[in-house]
C-alpha cells in the first residue's frame, strides 16, 4: 500500500470514529445550538492561504487572526482551500476539541494543498465521505487533464444533523484560477456528481470558484445544477465586498468569487463576507464567506 494511500484511509478511519463517538450525543448539539441562536446550520467558506514562512503575512503573523476569527464565529461547517496539512492541524488545534476535519491533498495524502472541511462534532457526525479529482479520471489520484496550473480536487461529505438525525450533503472544492477551460469542465463534472446524490436531502456546495458571480459562464453551469446561491436568496444580507484582497484595502461592491451555493429545500436567512482582522492584519488574502440555513 502506498504512503498516500495509508495517509488518506487513516484520514477516513479517524471520521467514521468521530461519527461513532458524536452519535450518542443528541441533547448535548440541541443544547448548543440553542445557546448559538436555535437550529440554524452555520457555514462558512473559507480560503485560507497556504501557509508560508515568507513576510510579510506569513503564517505565523496570520494563524493568531485566524484562530481570533474562527472561534468568535464556530461555524458548524468550514469549507476551507488551500490549506496544507500542517496548517490544517493548526487550525484543527486551534478550533478546540469539539471539531474535526476531513480532507486529502491534491495530489493525495498530506501532500500539497487541500480542499478539507472542518465540522463541529457537536452537531454534525460524517456517514460517508469520498474524494475525486476534476478531471478526465476523477478516480486518480492527482490527475490533471484540462490544462490547470494544478490538479484540483472535490471534498464531499454526507452528514447526519445530530439535532434532528436528518443528513445533508456538505461538497467542497477549489476551481483552477489559471484556466477557465478547466473551470468550465470541473462545473461539468461537479454538477454530474451532484445529480448522483440522494436529491432527497439537503446540500450545501462551498468553494473558491476563481470565477466572478453573474459574470462567468461557470456560474450559470454551477446555477444549471440545480443550485442557488446564498447571496442573492438571502434573508438578510452583510455589505458586500470583494472576496480576494490580496492583503490590499477591501473593495467595496467587489467580485464574489468565493461562493457559498445550495440546493432546494434549504432556507437561507443571512449571508455575510466577514472582514475580520486585526491591527490591520487579515487571516488571509480571501475574506471568508458565511452563511445561516435552515434545512427542510
Amino acid at each position: 500500500m502506498s504512503n498516500t494511500l495509508r495517509v488518506t484511509r487513516r484520514m477516513g478511519l479517524r471520521t467514521v470514529v468521530a461519527a461513532a463517538v458524536a452519535l450518542p450525543l443528541l441533547t448535548t448539539a440541541s443544547a448548543s445550538a440553542s445557546r448559538r441562536g436555535g437550529h440554524r446550520l452555520e457555514v462558512m467558506t473559507f480560503n485560507l492561504r497556504f501557509a508560508s514562512t515568507a513576510e510579510p503575512n506569513s503564517w505565523a503573523v496570520r494563524r493568531p487572526v485566524m484562530r481570533e476569527l474562527l472561534r468568535r464565529e464556530a461555524p458548524h461547517v468550514i469549507g476551507t482551500q488551500e490549506g496544507i496539512y500542517q496548517q490544517l492541524r493548526d487550525i484543527d488545534s486551534d478550533l478546540g476539541p469539539h471539531y474535526d476535519w476531513i480532507g486529502t491533498g491534491r495530489v493525495g495524502g498530506s501532500h500539497d494543498e487541500a480542499v478539507a472541511i472542518f465540522f463541529d462534532t457537536r452537531r454534525l457526525a460524517p456517514v460517508e465521505h469520498d474524494s475525486f479529482w476534476l478531471s478526465d479520471t476523477p478516480e486518480l489520484i492527482g490527475s490533471n487533464t484540462w490544462g490547470a496550473a494544478f490538479p484540483r480536487i472535490v471534498t464531499w461529505v454526507r452528514f447526519r444533523d445530530l439535532r434532528d438525525a436528518r443528513e445533508l450533503y456538505v461538497l467542497n472544492t477549489h476551481l483552477d484560477h489559471a484556466s477557465q477551460y478547466a473551470r468550465l469542465r470541473a462545473a461539468s463534472l461537479i454538477s454530474e456528481r451532484i445529480a448522483r446524490f440522494d436529491r432527497a436531502l439537503p446540500l450545501v456546495v462551498t468553494g473558491d470558484f476563481n470565477a466572478v458571480a453573474h459574470q462567468n459562464p461557470v456560474y450559470e453551469a454551477m446555477l444549471g445544477a440545480g443550485l442557488v446561491d446564498t447571496w442573492d436568496t438571502a434573508a438578510e444580507r452583510g455589505t458586500l465586498y470583494g472576496t480576494f484582497h490580496g492583503y490590499q484595502p477591501l473593495t467595496p461592491d467587489g467580485d464574489r468569487i468565493d461562493w457559498i451555493l445550495v440546493g432546494p429545500g434549504v432556507t437561507v436567512h443571512r449571508a455575510a463576507v466577514n472582514t475580520f482582522s486585526v491591527d490591520g492584519q487579515f487571516p488571509s488574502d480571501h475574506l471568508p464567506v458565511q452563511a445561516w440555513l435552515s434545512l427542510a
